[in-house]
Formats: structure tokens, C-alpha cells, sequence
């Protein structure tokens, strides 16, 4: 580790928390229907959108009829994502003739970026036409993560409001995110990647004569419009297959800041939303307090890890730290900083390949991705208040007392939905890691035996099923069976959690606000802090870390040894 890795590092992170008090307090004036600068421009659009849906901003919905919107928004949307990508052969904006997507891929695919999660088991600019990308994969980016959005502001509404039947409209959310924070936002984005040299074209690719005198197909294409949002959306779906690593999609230090800030931003500002919309700031610091605290620690493992390098290559007399999988333009630092911050935040976008980490920092995102500390650009908000809701329902056992959180008695119900919130994705990846790992058809697609080669499976599922993306590459994961369990996955982790929170949602919206006492739980001080990132640690981590361990842990000491698998 280097004096320069962490001036990167902290700069990075002062820039993002430095967004989230302008960036909360403008999410919160669009989702509460307050004007802003752009509501000249937008406001007859945004007027207009409600028109055609046949609803209005007026209208609200209980939160039975909120999800049962949502989830017909979401079921269109895989269907027509799957329409696509099987007949793209023979629609427009296809120069390289690209053919059909395979049933079991184009599921997959329909499946990842429906749910946010973003997964890809193909290459993109061998697989996808421009059309494919632009109107199914970038329209996916957009309006998956304004789902993500409408769900924590459900929630958030569910503490703001007292003896409400309702928790808001999904279209109106939906409509507002989409319109007047994802939009502009990537307008802006997407012109100052194509500045900094990311294609964005129609053109057929470009076939080069090599030094050698070989031919070589250049890919190129739409690249800035849908590089923007894969970050600022957390999406993580990159064009190409070599994801943010390609200099195509991440060709400056410049853009690779870009990226991560994007990541961060909405994400980070969304519990400042939170804040403010309760009537307290300090609630939503406190939760970015404990999010931090876990981030920084992840990322301090990660970096210590990679610049330590390989042991067995030290015995052979080769010194310095682990660069393989990575870019030289970026370096270790960069490197370290951007794994952890995609695998905590549910994105999936990798500028270095996760599968070469050294054990102990391939640990860290694994055991983000378990228990994420931020989530995606919605769900992070109510990943955190689900640990929020059994960090003061612990507490409240321990002094025999009910537990409040915001003015909100926390009861049965509550801690019943949050928990199985929890076992939802949990249940997803250690089931079908079992399977995966028993059957030949399983066991076949992967790289490395031993240790590692179940930390390939275990990545897989666990990132399907938290809403990530990422992957440990040396699983060859486009199969008939990998691509449908992946798919259960992903389907499992996305809607096992924003059900039972939408419940909690409209839970916490029809109960009384009860003032606060001298009993009542401290939220907003460092005690509050601790206690949720040891709920988060503790509770999340047992749920996966016996098996999420193993062969991380097993294979560091046996590199100790000089042996590999």
C-alpha cells in the first residue's frame, strides 16, 4: 500500500460524500413534486406521461396495489427484453448480423436486467445488435433502477407518514425518476464519456490490419448512453465483455472516476432523502455513518490483500503486488477501490477481474455481496433500514422493552418481513450452490478445482441473488443450466426482498407516530452506528460466512504453504 493509493482512495470518497446533501435535498423535491430548475422543461412531459398511463399525480396507492404494480411493470418489461433478443436477426441496426440469443440466455438476460442485477453470461459485442442494446438493455438500465427508487421511497413513506393507508403511486415514482434524476443526469454523463473518448456510434465495426499482418475486428457502438446509466443506475451490464476494464468503456482515470462517483451518488443521497423526508437529517448520516464504517474496512482489506501479492511468487523471487487481472492504468489503489465499491453497491461493474484477487481480497466482495451495506440505488436504502429495524429490535430484547425507530413502534410484523427479507436471497444461494456444486452439469462449467473453484459457484449465485452482477470469471457460466439457476436466483433476491418490504412499507404508514421518551433508543449517535454495523456483520455474516469462507480462507493458508489448486 502506498501514500498515493489513499489520497486516491479518500479524494474519491470526500467527492462522493460531499454530493449527497445538493444531490438528497433535489431527489427529495422531485419525488415529494416540488418544483425544481428543469420543471419548465419536464413538467408538461412528466403531465403528459401520467395522461397516457391514465393515472395521476393526485392518485395514491395501497401498498398491495403499489406492488401489484410494480410487479406487471416488471413482468412487461422481461417480456419484452426476451422478444428482443430473440428476433434480433432480422431487425434494423444490426451491422455485425448478429443472430438470435438462445432461449436459456435470452431468459437469463431478460431476467438480470429486469431485476437490476445485471448479470451477463454472454459478451455483449458478440451477442447483442445495437438495437438490443439501446432500446432492451439501456431502457432496462433506466427504468430498472427507478423501480429501485419507487420501492425506498415506499418505504421511506412508511416512516414519514402516520395512519396512512397509502404509500404513493408507482407510476408517479417511476415516472419522476426516470424523468427528472436519471435523465438529465445521464445527458450530461454520457457527453462528457464521449469527451473523454468512449464511442458512441451506429457504425459498423472496424477491421484493422495488425503489426503482424492478422485481422482484427474492432467492436463499437452506442458505448457512453449506456455507460452512464450502468453506473448511476448500479446496473453494471457492461457493452463489452471485459466490462469497465475495456478501454472502450473506461478509457481516462477521468472516467474511471466518473464511474464509481456514479455509483455512489443517487445511492449515498438516497438515505440523505431519507433524512430529510422523516424531518431529520441526522437518521440518514447515522446509517451513511455505518455504511461507511463497513465500506472503508472492505476496502482497507482488499487494497492490504492485492499489495501483498502472491506468496508464491515471492518464493520464486518475484516482488510486488498482485497485478494480475488488473489494468496498469489504474493499479492496484484503483483497482481495490472499485471492487469494493460495485460489490457494495449491488452494481456489478468490474475494472479488474475479481477472479485473480488474492483469497483474502476476493473475501471481501463475496461477503459484500452477502450482506450489502448500500445496495443499489434503491434497495440500498432499504437493505439498510431492514438491518436499521433488527438492530433496534435487538436492542429492545436486550432492555426488555418494545423498540421504536423513528417515531414508529417496531412489532412483530416488522422483524417477521425483515427477516425473511433476509432469508430470501439466502435461501436462493446456499440451495442452489448445493446443487450446483452435486451435479455433473454443474460441476462441469467450472475453471479451478478445490477451494476456489467453489468460491467461482458460490460468486455466481450470491451475486445473482443480492442484485450485483459481478463475477468470478472463470466460471463458464452461459449453460442451459447455470443461465435458468441463475435466473431462479436473481428472481428469488429481487422480489423475496421488496415484498416483504413493501409490506413493511405499508406496515409502518398506517401505525401512530409515538413520540420519543427516556427510554427510547438514541438513532442518531455513534452507539446507533455500531450497533448497526454489528447487526449487519454478526446477523448477515452467519447466515453465509461458515460456507462463504471456506474457500477464500482455505486457499490463503494453503498459498502460505506454496501450494495451489
Amino acid at each position: 500500500m502506498t501514500i498515493n493509493g489513499w489520497i486516491q482512495i479518500l479524494v474519491f470518497l470526500g467527492i462522493v460524500i460531499a454530493l449527497v446533501k445538493p444531490l438528497g435535498g433535489y431527489i427529495t423535491r422531485v419525488m415529494n413534486g416540488e418544483r425544481t430548475f428543469l420543471s419548465p422543461v419536464l413538467g408538461p412531459v412528466e403531465r403528459g406521461l401520467y395522461g397516457m398511463a391514465g393515472t395521476s399525480e393526485k392518485e395514491e396507492q395501497h401498498w398491495t396495489t403499489y406492488l401489484g404494480a410494480m410487479l406487471l411493470f416488471n413482468l412487461a418489461g422481461f417480456a419484452l427484453l426476451y422478444l428482443l433478443q430473440r428476433i434480433q436477426g432480422g431487425l434494423p441496426f444490426n451491422p455485425a448480423g448478429m443472430g438470435a440469443v438462445s432461449a436459456d440466455s435470452s431468459f437469463n438476460t431478460a431476467v438480470s436486467f429486469m431485476t437490476n442485477t445485471n448479470w451477463q453470461g454472454y459478451g455483449g459485442e458478440t451477442t447483442m445488435s445495437y438495437l438490443t442494446q439501446m432500446a432492451g438493455i439501456t431502457v432496462q438500465n433506466f427504468v430498472s433502477a427507478a423501480v429501485g427508487v419507487a420501492g425506498a421511497m415506499a418505504i421511506i413513506r412508511g416512516f414519514s407518514r402516520a395512519s396512512a393507508k397509502t404509500v404513493g403511486n408507482f407510476w408517479v415514482d417511476l415516472t419522476r425518476a426516470t424523468l427528472y434524476i436519471l435523465m438529465p443526469i445521464c445527458i450530461v454523463g454520457s457527453l462528457v464519456l464521449v469527451w473523454q473518448g468512449v464511442p458512441q456510434n451506429l457504425n459498423p465495426y472496424t477491421v484493422a490490419t495488425t503489426v503482424e499482418g492478422a485481422q482484427q475486428t474492432i467492436a463499437q457502438g452506442p458505448v457512453a448512453s449506456q455507460m452512464i446509466i450502468k453506473h448511476l443506475g448500479t446496473n453494471g451490464g457492461g457493452f463489452f465483455n471485459a466490462n469497465s476494464s475495456h478501454p472502450f468503456e473506461n478509457p481516462t482515470a477521468l472516467t474511471n472516476l466518473i464511474h464509481i462517483l456514479a455509483i455512489y451518488s443517487i445511492s449515498f443521497a438516497m438515505l440523505n432523502v431519507f433524512g430529510r423526508m422523516i424531518g431529520n437529517q441526522k437518521q440518514g448520516w447515522a446509517l451513511l455513518g455505518a455504511i461507511l464504517t463497513i465500506v472503508v474496512a472492505g476496502i482497507g482489506v482488499v487494497y492490504w490483500a492485492e499489495a501483498a501479492g502472491n506468496p508464491i511468487l515471492h518464493a520464486l523471487g518475484l516482488e510486488g503486488g498482485n497485478m494480475e487481472g488488473k489494468e496498469t492504468r489504474f493499479g492496484i489503489a484503483l483497482s481495490s477501490l472499485f471492487a469494493v465499491v460495485t460489490t457494495s453497491a449491488s452494481t456489478g461493474a468490474v475494472n479488474t477481474m475479481h477472479d485473480s484477487l488474492m483469497p483474502l481480497g476476493g473475501l471481501v466482495p463475496l461477503f459484500n455481496m452477502q450482506i450489502p451495506p448500500l445496495g443499489g440505488i434503491g434497495a440500498g436504502v432499504y437493505g439498510t433500514l431492514i438491518f436499521a429495524i433488527l438492530a433496534v429490535f435487538i436492542a429492545g430484547l436486550m432492555v426488555g422493552r418494545t423498540p421504536e425507530y423513528i417515531g414508529k413502534k417496531i412489532e412483530a410484523k416488522e422483524v417477521k418481513m425483515s427477516i425473511l427479507a433476509m432469508l430470501g436471497p439466502s435461501l436462493a444461494i446456499l440451495a442452489l450452490t448445493a446443487i450446483a456444486v452435486v451435479l455433473p452439469v454443474g460441476l462441469s462449467s467450472i475453471q479451478d478445482a478445490g477451494p476456489h473453484g467453489l468460491s467461482e459457484v458460490l460468486y455466481a449465485f450470491t451475486s445473482g441473488a443480492n442484485n450485483n452482477g459481478s463475477a468470478f470469471a472463470g466460471l463458464s457460466a452461459n449453460t442451459p443450466f447455470y443461465n435458468i439457476t441463475i435466473g431462479l436466483a436473481m428472481l428469488m433476491g429481487r422480489f423475496l426482498l421488496i415484498v416483504p418490504v413493501l409490506a413493511i412499507a405499508g406496515s409502518l404508514a398506517a401505525k401512530k407516530s409515538v413520540p420519543a421518551s427516556t427510554g427510547t433508543l438514541p438513532t442518531t449517535g455513534p452507539l446507533f452506528i455500531g450497533l448497526v454495523v454489528g447487526v449487519t456483520l454478526i446477523v448477515g455474516g452467519l447466515t453465509f460466512f461458515p460456507v462463504l469462507a471456506l474457500g477464500p480462507i482455505v486457499e490463503h493458508f494453503a498459498m502460505l504453504a506454496g501450494q495451489t489448486f
